[in-house]
């Protein structure tokens, strides 16, 4: 699968939020407002995969910068899954922080969520806390973080 990752169009906003109820269960997924207000953040930057053959929407990631930029949410529908796309999402958004001045990247998730937090670790985050009853449905999140890479600059020799 080939996919176009770009800045969403206001527009998306609900295919978007259909995706993320078909992503995250009932008490994890977000409501229309909790996301709507997430995306609006000043901060806040969200990128959608686009599939290249079809046109459609497979996968999108809302994030927030900072000093330390913090990844909202990522959502990847079921068809396009195991494809790396959650991998591109996650490097992509990371770049744009980064660029953007943020040292780490933190976010949450279920401590439920195996597959999320096996995930996370293969891109280097390491848990960091727990966070009790994060979740409207009583579930605890687990908080990670990444600390940046400092870019490499060219060293030059006289």
């Amino acid at each position: 699968m080939a996919f176009l990752i770009r800045d969403s169009k206001p527009e998306e906003f609900e295919t978007l939020w259909r995706i993320d109820q078909e992503c995250f269960p009932p008490g994890i997924a977000y409501s229309r407002q909790e996301l709507r207000v997430y995306m609006r953040r000043r901060s806040a930057f969200t990128l959608v995969a686009e599939g290249k053959i079809d046109g459609g929407i497979s996968g999108f990631i809302v994030a927030c910068g900072g000093p330390v930029g913090h990844i909202i949410t990522i959502d990847v529908i079921a068809a396009a899954r195991r494809s790396g796309l959650g991998s591109l999402l996650l490097r992509a958004a990371e770049d744009r922080l980064q660029a953007a001045g943020s040292r780490a990247v933190g976010l949450e998730t279920a401590v439920d969520n195996t597959g999320a937090l096996s995930f996370y670790k293969r891109h280097g985050y390491s848990v960091i806390n727990t966070s009790p009853r994060y979740y409207s449905n009583g579930v605890d999140a687990l908080v990670l973080r990444k600390e940046m890479r400092l870019p490499h600059k060219a060293v030059l020799s006289g």
